[in-house]
């Protein structure tokens, strides 16, 4: 398996985890949970964008060496 792929797969995970915990913060009206949902959720896509990025540069490498 791909470490890019697991990579991929442990962010989406890190940014459904944190929009549970920002639902969960909602529903309780617990300010730090929202909070720390939001932040989780933001971390993970920006870690994703850098997975995108990787692969593009991937992409660009492989069509100039074929």
């Amino acid at each position: 398996m791909d470490v890019s792929f697991t990579d991929k797969a442990k962010n989406k995970a890190d940014e459904l985890t944190g929009a549970a915990k920002e639902r969960i913060g909602d529903a309780t009206n617990n300010e730090r949970l929202r909070a720390e949902g939001t932040a989780q959720q933001t971390d993970a896509r920006a870690r994703q964008a850098g997975e995108h990025v990787k692969d593009a540069g991937r992409d660009v490498r492989d069509a100039f060496t074929k």
